[in-house]
């Protein structure tokens, strides 16, 4: 039986997409949720799972072309009838109906049509030590997996930065066991594994850059005086996104230049710490601790204007964007409730959040339901810039350079370690005095970091 697959949307509402790669060709014989393609929406390249098990009769577009929402993408041969447990197709459903899209993205797996379907395995059976099996298990379609206590188990869960590590290891990811109470394998777990076993990266050539980076630096053709590029992807989004912001919110930035020596010895000494020396602790997250303390206390930065419903939303919790400089331009993904996150969590997040936007694998879903952002602009060597909200946020705060300079301490002039911090709002929702007083909150925070502790 033949069964069209059509371009699902993919999570996030936007009505096209862009094949990057496809990574099967016509006649392979492919299982269910196997990546088939990478495809680039208007926010991020996302991973295609196959929805059947079968064989690839027809790829109904090439790599680079631009395809609708609920288009045909691919045609497989399930053979026989059906797929296993799948009833036959009946005439209604080769009528002219019109064609619907698929499911969303999010886990769509197939339209279930029959009783089997895959299932997640639950937290306690994650926690299981993987067996030899689980390698072939991984590869069969999820309503052919079973075990003895009948239970049916998923592909291993990581993130991309994992998985590709895992691969430049020769890891199989389904040998890995995941040590975390989430199920969710993660790079210590990759590499203990790897120890265990005596694993070696597969080469020693550095990991290549994704397909999708070198259009952003192509080299002028000899005698060519400009050179075009589409707008499109990434690029295209946060074009419309930032003119959309600027030309909605009325814009206020405010300036602090404040003594951050104290914070950053602690990061020293934290660094020195053992027990802390894989999370990586920076400004980056102290600073975004010292934001999630001033937000509770000054709730008109955590808000939104709504104005098809004429009301001012207050949100009572922090979802944390974290502004992402990638290959293919800027990402904000978010930290879901980064208030009940220790500094510790609050770092590990953040490194996440970068790794996997510069893979280029940030889900949709991670880039939508912002409530306020940070941006590092200090990375680059800028002390300070006027940065643009992110469409629905009322603030956003920028970090400068650390930089070694002359400072007034304790009545004296000595060397300290000073930061620009540059703060944007929307006017409608907050006046000057509440962005200063926030913008002080932090401050303080990062001028004493014990000041943490007083502050709920």
């Amino acid at each position: 039986m033949i069964e069209d697959f059509r371009l699902p949307d993919l999570g996030e509402g936007l009505p096209e997409a862009e094949i990057v790669a496809w990574l099967v060709a016509e006649g392979d014989t492919v299982t269910l949720n196997q990546t088939i393609a990478e495809v680039e929406t208007a926010k991020a390249v996302v991973e295609l799972p196959s929805p059947h098990a079968g064989r690839i009769t027809k790829l109904h577009a090439a790599a680079g072309d631009v395809v609708e929402v609920g288009s045909v993408l691919i045609s497989f041969d399930l053979g026989g009838d059906s797929a296993p447990g799948t009833p036959p197709a009946t005439e209604e459903k080769q009528s002219d109906e019109p064609a619907k899209a698929e499911p969303n993205l999010v886990g769509y797996g197939a339209a279930p049509r029959g009783s089997a379907r895959p299932q997640r395995r639950s937290r306690a059976a994650a926690g299981r030590p993987a067996t030899s099996d689980t390698a072939v298990l991984e590869a069969a379609p999820h309503d052919a997996i079973q075990v003895a206590d009948e239970r049916p188990l998923e592909r291993p869960r990581s993130t991309p930065p994992v998985r590709l590590f895992a691969k430049q290891l020769g890891v199989d990811l389904a040998l890995v066991e995941a040590t975390g109470a989430s199920g969710i394998i993660t790079r210590a777990d990759v590499e203990a594994y790897a120890e265990r076993v005596g694993a070696t990266p597969v080469s020693s050539a550095p990991a290549p850059e994704p397909e999708f980076q070198p259009e952003l630096r192509i080299a002028a053709p000899r005698g060519e005086r400009t050179t075009r590029t589409p707008i499109r992807g990434v690029r295209k989004h946060t074009a419309e996104a930032m003119v959309r912001s600027a030309f909605t919110a009325p814009h206020v930035t405010t300036f602090l230049t404040v003594d951050i020596t104290a914070t950053t010895e602690l990061i020293a000494s934290l660094k020195a710490d053992r027990g802390l020396q894989e999370h990586k602790i920076g400004v980056m997250a102290v600073a975004a601790k010292a934001v999630c303390l001033a937000l509770a206390r000054h709730p008109e930065l955590n808000s939104r204007w709504d104005d098809a419903a004429g009301e001012i939303v207050q949100h009572h919790y922090v979802n944390l964007g974290i502004a992402a400089a990638t290959g293919r331009g800027l990402v904000v993904p978010n930290i879901r409730d980064a208030q009940d996150l220790t500094l510790v969590e609050l770092a590990d997040s953040i490194r996440t959040l970068a790794e996997t936007a510069r893979s280029g694998k940030t889900p949709p879903a991670d880039m939508m339901g912002g409530t306020f952002s940070i941006t590092n602009v200090g990375v680059f060597g800028v002390d300070a810039g006027t940065p643009i909200l992110n469409p629905g946020e009322a603030g956003i705060l920028a970090l400068g350079a650390v930089r070694r300079q002359p400072w007034e301490h304790r009545g004296e002039i000595a060397l300290r370690d000073v930061m620009t911090l540059a703060l944007s709002f929307d006017h409608r929702l907050v006046d000057g005095e509440q962005g200063s007083k926030f913008m002080v909150e932090v401050a303080d925070v990062l001028r004493e970091p014990g000041r943490a502790m007083l502050l709920r």
